[in-house]
């Protein structure tokens, strides 16, 4: 890490305060982020935790260097909505076989959708169904330690074991609610073969029609994992097992890794399951270091509910005029997205990308077609290091740009450098503008034939008809900008996209 870089500070959901970034290892800096279950198009409220954490995975890249960050995002393709899709999508094919068509379809399409909003692809992306030995491993282990046991063919995890146990961290200190509490606000499944309420399952036999695999802990019948084990095994997997961690690892500090971040909705029960699992099994007082969460996203000032029939898919606001009667270009969306702090609600309005829109504009006409420098604005890098503060380092690139459009070589060269931080200013002014041409369907033939009957009436000093073509092509959105060839003097008129 170079010396002059800011300091990172992050909020910790289980601290409640800001501290300072102190990975485990500089060499080997380690996030875990909860990834998609791939059933179904992701929707707009799948996105905020994807961008979010993909500029921290940015930022933690420019501060330690690409090759020293490991980023793992999961990707869950076991699951009750799973099955039920393949089934009703591939009703002629083996569940195997349709379920497997299910998550491949899907996955490829929420790879397609985040990639169009600027998120680079994390360092590793594991799928659960390749990680069952993990899982089975682990599920023995905390059975062979007593944090587990087996009941009508189910392994469950005992709260009250690990709240027993010495030296591991108390159930309930990440979500800070107590036993009753977590009895109270949680979906509690009901089971005679529970010893408490709030034991969990951490694995569970197979049904009639479902798909299984040999079950851990000497169950006979075919079963499957619960969903919180998944995370827990593939996160050992991907951020211990290769930096010397894991299984069999009896040091509990090589099995603690840096980062775990997800949306607020995690919070309890999921990553404080992962967290019951992860301790007991490693025999560590934490998981992770630091706990990260985004806050909830409405959309137009009501939660999102395909019963208000305001919910809506990151595909469709890309490829459809389903959202604000248009498509929206995946950068807009991004900088919508990124316009709140991460931590804070959002509320995801039409009016906002059209906002987002113009900033973007106007930092592209600042940039224009010039390549990225070396060096960051310090106010920009500041701003993030201060528990990613986005939207003081979107007003630090307002700056810049201001001072672009007054002249300032370094300016625009900051302002397209720094902006990469956050994932924006990506392509040139050229593409982006002829990517907007594409997303607004125009004719582009038919647009230079009327600035051609235009520029014939400005010559004839018919300066009313000149105004009707651009009155007309503004209603379509485009927006003409007339000026000067500067060897010739001759009027010369280009055209953009303007929403």
């Amino acid at each position: 890490m170079n010396d002059d870089a800011p300091r990172l500070r992050l909020y910790n959901t289980l601290t409640h305060e800001k501290e300072e970034f102190l990975p485990v290892d500089r060499e080997n800096v380690r996030m875990y982020v909860c990834g998609p279950t791939v059933y179904d198009y992701a929707h707009i409220g799948n996105a905020r935790p994807v961008i979010v954490f993909d500029v921290l995975f940015r930022l933690l890249r420019h501060l330690y260097g690409e090759d020293h960050v490991t980023y793992a995002r999961n990707i869950t393709d076991v699951d009750d909505k799973i099955n039920a899709r393949a089934v009703r999508d591939y009703p002629d094919l083996p569940l195997n076989e349709a379920i497997r068509k299910v998550t491949e379809t899907t996955n490829a399409q929420f790879q397609a959708d985040v990639a169009a909003l600027g998120c680079l692809p994390p360092t590793t992306q594991p799928r659960a169904t390749e990680y069952l030995d993990e899982m089975r491993a682990m599920i023995d282990r905390l059975v062979a330690r007593r944090f587990a046991y087996v009941a009508d063919d189910h392994v469950l995890f005992s709260v009250a074991a690990m709240n027993k146990a010495q030296g591991l961290p108390r159930y309930g200190a990440l979500a800070r609610r107590s036993l009753d509490e977590m009895i109270a606000g949680a979906r509690v499944d009901v089971a005679s073969y529970k010893r408490d309420e709030m034991d969990f399952v951490l694995w569970k036999p197979s049904k009639a029609g479902e798909p299984g695999w040999p079950s851990p802990s000497g169950i006979e019948v075919p079963g499957r994992p619960g969903w919180h084990i998944e995370c827990s095994a593939m996160s050992m997997a991907k951020l211990l097992q290769p930096f010397g961690g894991g299984l069999e690892c009896d040091d509990p500090q090589k099995n603690i890794f840096d980062i775990h971040a997800g949306g607020i909705d995690l919070v309890f029960p999921h990553h404080e399951n992962e967290i019951a699992q992860s301790c007991c099994a490693f025999g560590s007082d934490r998981m992770a270091n630091i706990w990260m969460h985004n806050g909830f996203l409405q959309v137009e000032g009501q939660k999102m509910s395909k019963s208000l029939g305001n919910f809506v898919t990151i595909h469709e606001l890309l490829a459809t005029e389903t959202f604000g009667g248009r498509k929206w270009p995946g950068e807009v969306l991004r900088l919508a997205m990124l316009m709140t702090h991460y931590r804070q609600p959002i509320d995801f309005t039409a009016n906002a990308l059209v906002e987002a829109e113009k900033t973007l504009d106007a930092w592209y006409r600042a940039v224009g077609d010039i390549n990225a420098g070396d060096t960051s604005c310090a106010d920009v890098l500041d701003a993030l290091a201060d528990d990613l503060n986005t939207s003081k380092a979107i007003a630090a690139l307002h700056e810049l740009r201001a001072e672009a459009f007054k002249g300032s070589e370094g300016a625009r060269r900051g302002l397209k450098t720094s902006a990469s931080l956050l994932g924006l200013l990506t392509s040139t002014e050229s593409e982006w503008l002829a990517g907007k041409a594409r997303d607004a369907a125009v004719d582009e033939a038919e647009i230079e034939t009327r600035i051609g009957e235009r520029l014939s009436y400005l010559r004839e000093k018919n300066f009313a008809e000149a105004d009707r073509i651009r009155n007309e092509l503004l209603e379509q959105g485009i927006q003409l900008k007339d000026g000067k060839d500067p060897v010739t003097g001759e009027r010369v008129t280009t055209w953009e996209v303007k929403r």
